[in-house]
């Protein structure tokens, strides 16, 4: 048996570890003190903080549409109920407010929201079927989410209105790309 290959193999797990330790310490401290980072496209990539009244909402899909998001690989591992990491996304209409879905997009009160024209595919060719079109009335306790940003975002034009009691927090910008 060669004693130094051991001796650096060990060497080598033991860096690994540290690392992965060291990188975990990092999201967990982040999350103690409401920073999240975002690497998604749906959002520009960057630092975002815990607050009371942001515009970006932090929530748990509901199902079916967490799991799709899940095996399609949409969302990646986290802290939701399914296994799934919370989405992010800004809130575009709140409780009164008239949403109107079609295939052009989506408009609240009559203004369009840029690049919100649901797809009929996603970036890998799997089907998308989007939430059903028509006019609607913002529901108490429920709220619209979607990504001006990114117009391949999976948000409500395919998953419709998302519960407030799903959102985890609220945030804003700090830092972005």
């Amino acid at each position: 048996m060669n004693l130094g290959r051991s001796v650096k193999f060990r060497s080598l797990i033991r860096s690994v570890l540290l690392g992965i330790g060291l990188w975990v310490g990092i999201f967990q401290a982040c999350g103690w003190m409401g920073l999240r980072i975002n690497v998604s496209p749906s959002l520009p990539v960057g630092l975002y903080i815990s607050t009371d009244s942001g515009s970006l909402v932090e929530f748990c899909p509901a199902e079916p549409f967490a799991s799709v998001a899940l095996a399609r690989g949409y969302r990646t591992l986290g802290a939701c109920a399914d296994g799934g990491a919370p989405l992010l996304k800004p809130v575009i209409a709140t409780t009164g407010d008239a949403v109107n879905t079609s295939s052009s997009g989506l408009d609240v009160n009559n203004i369009r929201i840029p690049n919100s024209a649901p797809l009929a595919a996603d970036s890998e060719g799997r089907p998308l079927t989007h939430w059903p079109f028509g006019r609607y009335t913002v529901s108490v306790g429920t709220v619209w989410v979607a990504s001006s940003y990114n117009g391949r975002s999976f948000d409500s034009r395919y998953f419709g209105p998302v519960p407030v009691t799903a959102i985890r927090g609220r945030v804003k910008t700090l830092l972005s790309f």
